[in-house]
């Protein structure tokens, strides 16, 4: 593939967006009625040429929805905006197409000789239709059309609401002794962040790689509780009332519940289950979080109680507030384990870290990972990568962007540009991804960045995420890489590729003292292990909280009761599980972008579920040799290559011989 086919960022004209976008879903609206009397009778060319369509609208959108996110600016969120209902409303019409829906229908019920994969596919795109209210009448079908256009506009204005939250505060520290804990390189940033605006001393955010070293190592308590209730009431009715997401959150909640009455569905929950999930009903889901947390509270506890005994020996602390918990635990951590995040930062420059996890892909799957340079990139620290494998063949390529910038949302993610298909001259389209994490950048552009071990796990989370994308086999576009793959199983690879950065004949290759040059020592790397664990009771707790709150916030919302049974009910689910202090002006919800902004809604379990099937599929890597060359390409083949071509259970078996078991799980983290 050239250059000249990949997007040109550098041409994105925020004036011209809409009338783009105008023209384009005014081709595809043409063309569309042309495409279903033109092929008769029905063969697979239906589908191909529905996909023409679909990468037209893909191909222009993707990199405007991705430079949104990543380099924000007033007149691009404008420009968006009002996009959001253009192609709201090609889509719900789209799905609502009812000759389309009879066409596909007559296809897969003909006598085609289809394989397995567009079996799969026909199959989705039939329950797609249902699901976009093809079934309904007229009214109905309106009815449904103005929701997902309101949903599109409210989702978005919740992340732009955080957005502003966030980049609206920020505290000038004048007294550097106000800083004492601090990483050195934490002190430098936030010099060179107060110079950028003019100010004198030090410039303290609630952007994570500032907020987080606060909370982990300021020995200033007050300064602490500050950062604290500014970022967990950030667009709250707490905060700045112009960004409050409350009457957003409430609007979200109602018009999902009436979406799904609308499908014939008593809540969210149900209509987000029937859409692409391993998991059959919320009895399931209910049943398989309190499993977990009947499993995992007596070890909080005792993680608690440890934790609180610490703090009041260290500095005769008996009230544990939330903005101790990180700086003690971290604490507690270095004197149990003589170990502490940052110290292991030097070991872990960007270069010798990219260096190294290209060197296991290539180990694992015999892929070869190439820069490609003189690309057109919305910042000149982003690269861009080739992913080829022993038959030369190109399978992908995949931009990354690593660090944090104030335009940029928050968080780590993959997304795609395009995904593999068979085009119908013959050739494939190559799939293309966008690497996306949220890293301290480097104090000096010419020296490398030094990353936190944690952060070596969100880079390998990422990536594990972008080979689904990008090394698949199929050729039909709706089931390749990370499309049709059911949505609580989807971690799987991202979850997978993080259980060997701890293992030490892979933190050799992906280490290097960014001054001496030596590979992590052996005793640092058993110290990690050992704290690998480390209070892992109070930190599946926290992932159980978040995922009940959601998945029964959709299951028994009611658009009567309003707003305060949101706060009840996450009240409610705490009471019940937690063991650590909760502030009482928490507003962690108006943040909580997975669930109101992204694709989690009532599925937020996803990460705990996908975790037992990624632990489970490492377990057998264990047992059979890290390196082993037949499970590796087992791995591969059943679950990197195939996509969504078969549900994700059925893939799973082929590749562990068994139904997952949720026992490895557990026992990684200490828990019997």
């Amino acid at each position: 593939m050239s250059n000249s086919t990949l997007p040109q960022f550098s041409q994105i004209n925020p004036a011209i967006i809409v009338s783009e976008l105008e023209k384009i879903l005014v081709k595809n609206r043409t063309e569309l009625p042309c495409l279903l009397t033109e092929i008769t009778p029905l063969d697979w060319s239906l589908i191909e040429q529905l996909d023409d369509l679909n990468d037209r609208i893909q191909r222009f959108w993707s990199p405007i929805n991705h430079l949104h996110a990543v380099k924000q600016t007033p007149e691009l969120r404008e420009a968006y905006n009002k996009c959001l209902p253009l192609l709201s409303a090609y889509s719900t019409e789209l799905g609502q197409n009812n000759s389309l829906y009879q066409a596909i229908k007559v296809l897969a019920n003909s006598n085609y000789h289809f394989d397995s994969a567009q079996e799969k596919c026909l199959h989705n795109e039939l329950r797609n239709f249902h699901l976009s209210g093809v079934d309904l009448p007229e009214q109905k079908q309106k009815r449904y059309r103005d929701i997902q256009a309101q949903l599109a506009q409210l989702t978005n204005h919740f992340e732009e609401n955080l957005l502003d939250a966030t980049a609206d505060w920020y505290k000038q520290v004048t007294d550097k002794n106000e800083l004492s804990g601090l990483p050195d390189y934490i002190i430098a940033n936030a010099k060179k962040d107060a110079q950028k605006k003019g100010l004198t001393g030090y410039l303290l955010t609630l952007d994570y790689p500032s907020y987080f070293p606060v909370l982990t190592h300021a020995e200033n308590r007050s300064l602490r509780e500050i950062l604290y209730k500014a970022y967990i009431t950030r667009a709250s009715e707490l905060s700045n009332p112009e960004f409050d997401n409350s009457p957003i959150i409430l609007e979200i909640l109602n018009l999902r519940f009436e979406l799904s009455q609308l499908l014939g569905f008593s809540n969210y929950a149900q209509k987000s289950l029937a859409s692409n999930k391993m998991a059959k009903n919320t009895e399931e889901v209910i049943s398989f979080l309190e499993k977990l947390l009947s499993a995992t509270q007596s070890k909080a506890k005792m993680e608690w109680e440890n934790l609180t005994e610490f703090a009041y020996a260290c500095d005769k602390i008996n009230n544990l507030q939330p903005w101790d918990i990180l700086y003690y635990r971290e604490k507690l951590r270095e004197k149990n384990f003589g170990i502490s995040e940052d110290a292991l930062r030097c070991y872990f420059p960007v270069e010798k870290v990219l260096s190294g996890l290209f060197a296991l892909i290539h180990q694992l799957f015999s892929m070869h990972i190439q820069e490609i340079k003189n690309v057109d990139v919305w910042s000149p620290d982003v690269r861009f990568f080739s992913i080829t494998d022993e038959q030369q063949q190109l399978r992908g390529q995949f931009y990354l962007d690593l660090y944090a910038k104030p335009e940029k949302r928050e968080g780590a993610w993959m997304d795609d540009y395009q995904s593999r298909r068979k085009l119908q001259d013959g050739t494939i389209q190559i799939p293309i991804a966008f690497l996306t994490c949220n890293f301290p950048p480097p104090l000096d552009s010419n020296k490398d960045a030094l990353l936190t071990h944690e952060e070596v796990l969100t880079l390998f989370h990422e990536f594990g995420h972008g080979l689904q994308h990008m090394l698949t086999t199929i050729d039909y576009e709706g089931v390749s890489g990370i499309n049709g793959v059911a949505w609580d199983a989807v971690e799987l690879p991202s979850q997978f590729l993080e259980y060997f950065a701890w293992e030490e004949s892979v933190l050799d290759f992906i280490s290097s003292h960014y001054l001496t040059g030596e590979t992590l020592p052996k005793v640092l790397i058993e110290k990690m292990r050992k704290a690998r664990n480390f209070q892992a009771g109070l930190q599946l707790l926290r992932q159980l909280e978040l995922a009940l709150f959601d998945f029964r916030l959709h299951t028994e919302f009611d658009p009567v009761k309003g707003y305060p049974q949101i706060q009840s009910l996450l009240d409610q689910i705490r009471k019940q599980i937690n063991i650590t202090p909760i502030a009482s002006f928490n507003r962690f919800q108006h943040g909580f972008s997975h669930i109101f902004a992204g694709g989690y809604a009532a599925g937020y379990y996803s990460y705990l579920w996908a975790e037992v099937l990624s632990c489970d599929a490492f377990y057998k890597f264990l047992e059979e040799g890290l390196f082993n060359e037949m499970t590796s390409q087992a791995f591969l083949e059943t679950i990197l290559e195939q996509g969504g071509a078969k549900d994700a259970v059925e893939l799973f078996k082929e590749f562990r011989g068994r139904p997952p078991k949720i026992e490895p799980f557990l026992e990684s983290l200490g828990i019997k």
